[in-house]
């Protein structure tokens, strides 16, 4: 059965109780607006509509404030320019196009709310700009007053629907984040411990992690919003972002000497290692956190009971990364508690930094600014009153699209929603609506095709379709206390709408973006210059940032293995290998930065050179030069000048050799591509 069908017929509770929220907020914005007799109440449909995509709510009120506060700045904005150029229309014009540009830029380069207070300030500004076109002073000031009231209203009547009508927050949503991050991680955990060799299962494990865990470390800030408790939900899904990506990077590195090296390594490190993966797997399908910290607990003492005595640098190494992902698992258990319930449970740590393609973002710009520069052409030309609402889609959804994954595919959805909005409209927004009388009336003629519509706006997979038309069918109607049901002002906004979202599709088709092999490029080169400023910053400020730009550089690389060939799929390797260096680059810091002879610690930063450089040459293609021999010098110089016990000078040197393992396998790995040679390094290295 079709999921669309299939969702209609059996619609969940949780979709049936989301529509009757968001259509109870917009009804009871559209009944205040008509009551205000404000210029355009569709405007306070349109505000909580979206405030009510994220029902939770403190993400409601998070982006309410956003939107308010960008539209009084976009207010500012436009009248600033008006007030500049009230009788220049043209300059008028090319300054509200370098301030989409702007806005555009900066909403491309953030991961949260903050992006939809951006397009709200982009939006106000061309509006006051383009309907003030000619007015007196006093007129802008009315437009802003009236968007900000507008808008406002929508904000507020979403928020206090939320908060009453079968209330939901964000610290239930985290906690069942959190859930699927754990679940996922201990099912990778288990795989990549038992040497498996089904890649994509690993993969979908994977990704069925950092997806949750990005969305996590995004929604989090939204729990500030929801009491004292909040600050401490933010700092628990920092510690569990923290503890996630290190269990991954350790992961890796076992699977790579469990899969690829068993030959080197003692039997009974093999067969610890299966039954720690039998142990993860356990872990997983208990329910309750007590119940896995005991498993946990349970492989922690089958690993420290090991003979460990008589082993190789390479199997003790491997015991050590064991033990090592294990402790990992038990403090993203401890994170997942804080998470749930922040009172009983306290974690300390700093919000992580975010991975910036400050490239991506001005191509976007320039997108955005292109298809506002051709819908005003296009006005400007015609004169046609209606071109108004082309310019406000092109302006909105080139710059609400541009940081989305697949903005092609996502436009082509929501013109498919347009055109199924276009007979809905007509039907119950000017054939049933013009012989209603009363607000009652009004309500359950409109209000039928915006419940449908918002139906299914909580399945991912058909979401583009129903929320296009749900606002779309509130666009073509605009309803409002002077409506005009002619044929001609309908015909008018429909044509305008193709108009716009045709400009929108025409945009991403022309100006894409960055091209995969372009982009794959720039995060290899990105990864390699934050390896290398890991030894350049303190440690809690290196660590805070490469997370973060790990944690979304991943994701990234994940959503390109997803478009390549099964058999081609290679970019979650280097990632994982980036990551792996990255983190055994954060701790040798934390062991040797405060070596006591001065010799020790310059083998110690020829070592961490060494390992950036050697991961930016194997993920061209390259072997790595050099890891070996800083290794080694080190470890003269540790025996020579340093106080340092056996014991930790065999992990240590297990650990270059695990270093320079996987770096070889990487640059194998790459070299076997055909879209990979040895001379993109140079490309990589600029």
């Amino acid at each position: 059965m079709p999921t669309l069908l299939k969702h209609y017929l059996m619609p969940d509770a949780a979709a049936v109780k989301f529509a009757i929220k968001t259509t109870v907020a917009m009804m009871i914005a559209l009944y205040l607006a008509l009551w205000f007799n404000l210029d355009r109440p569709y405007w306070a449909l349109i505000s909580a509509a979206f405030l009510q995509i994220r029902p939770m709510s403190g993400m409601v009120i998070e982006k309410g404030i956003c939107q308010i506060g960008g539209t009084l700045i976009g207010a500012l904005v436009g009248i600033a320019i008006m007030a500049l150029f009230a009788q220049a229309r043209i300059p008028a014009l090319i300054a509200l196009t370098l301030w989409i540009m702007l806005c555009t830029y900066v909403a491309s380069l953030w991961r949260n709310n903050y992006t939809y207070g951006c397009i709200m300030g982009a939006v106000t500004a061309m509006l006051i700009v383009v309907i003030s076109s000619g007015s007196s002073p006093g007129g802008m000031f009315d437009i802003a007053v009236a968007r900000l009231s507008e808008l406002g209203l929508g904000a507020v009547c979403a928020t206090l629907v939320s908060s009453l009508l079968w209330p939901s927050r964000v610290g239930e949503h985290l906690a069942t984040q959190a859930d699927s991050v754990i679940n996922q991680a201990f099912e990778h955990a288990a795989l990549r411990l038992s040497a498996s060799d089904d890649i994509p299962a690993m993969q979908q494990a994977l990704r069925g992690s950092l997806g949750p865990l990005t969305m996590l470390e995004t929604d989090s800030q939204a729990a500030r919003f929801e009491g004292p408790e909040g600050p401490g939900r933010m700092r628990a899904t920092h510690v569990l972002t923290r503890r996630t990506l290190r269990l991954m990077a350790t992961l890796h590195a076992l699977h790579q000497l469990l899969h690829d090296h068993a030959d080197k390594l003692d039997p009974g490190s093999v067969e610890i290692a299966r039954q720690v993966a039998d142990g993860f797997r356990e872990a997983e399908h208990v329910k309750g956190v007590p119940q896995a910290r005991q498993e946990l607990r349970a492989l922690r003492r089958l690993v420290h009971e090991s003979n460990e005595s008589d082993l190789a640098p390479l199997d003790r190494r491997v015991r050590l990364g064991i033990r090592e992902a294990i402790g990992h698992a038990m403090v993203m258990l401890d994170a997942r508690e804080a998470i749930a319930d922040p009172g009983r449970h306290r974690l300390r740590s700093a919000p992580l930094a975010w991975h910036r393609d400050h490239l991506a973002a001005g191509i976007n710009a320039l997108r955005a600014g292109l298809v506002f520069t051709c819908l005003a052409t296009f006005w400007i030309l015609t004169a046609w009153n209606s071109a108004l609402v082309a310019l406000l889609l092109g302006t909105l959804f080139s710059a609400f699209f541009a940081s989305r994954d697949n903005p092609v595919m996502i436009t082509m959805m929501f013109y498919k929603g347009m055109l199924a909005a276009i007979p809905s409209a007509f039907l119950f927004g000017h054939v049933l609506l013009s012989q209603a009388h009363g607000f009652p009336m009004l309500a359950m003629l409109f209000g039928t095709p915006l419940f449908l519509g918002l139906m299914g706006a909580t399945n991912p997979k058909i979401m583009g379709y129903c929320l296009a038309f749900t606002i779309f069918n509130i666009l073509l109607t605009m309803p409002g206390n002077n409506m005009d049901f002619s044929f001609d002002s309908f015909a008018n906004r429909a044509v305008a709408v193709i108009i716009g979202l045709s400009c929108v599709v025409m945009g991403f088709r022309l100006l894409p973006g960055l091209g995969t092999r372009l982009r794959r490029r720039r995060l290899i080169h990105a990864i390699s210059q934050d390896i290398h400023q890991l030894r350049r910053r303190s440690i809690r400020d290196a660590e805070t940032r490469f997370s973060g730009h790990m944690a979304d550089r991943m994701l990234q690389l994940a959503q390109h293995d997803d478009m390549l060939p099964e058999d081609q799929r290679h970019l979650f390797i280097l990632g994982l290998t980036g990551l792996d260096i990255g983190s055994a680059t954060l701790r040798l810091r934390d062991r040797l930065d405060e070596a006591p002879h001065p010799l020790i610690r310059r083998a110690h930063r020829q070592l961490l050179r060494a390992l950036a450089s050697g991961f930016e040459e194997a993920a061209n293609g390259r072997p790595p030069q050099g890891v070996h021999a800083a290794g080694q010098r080190l470890d003269a110089m540790i025996a020579e000048h340093g106080d340092v016990p056996a014991d930790r000078r065999v992990l240590l040197e297990g650990l270059i050799e695990r270093l320079e393992l996987a770096l070889e396998r990487l640059a194998k790995i790459m070299a076997e591509r055909p879209h990979i040679k040895p001379s993109t390094a140079a490309v990589a290295s600029n």
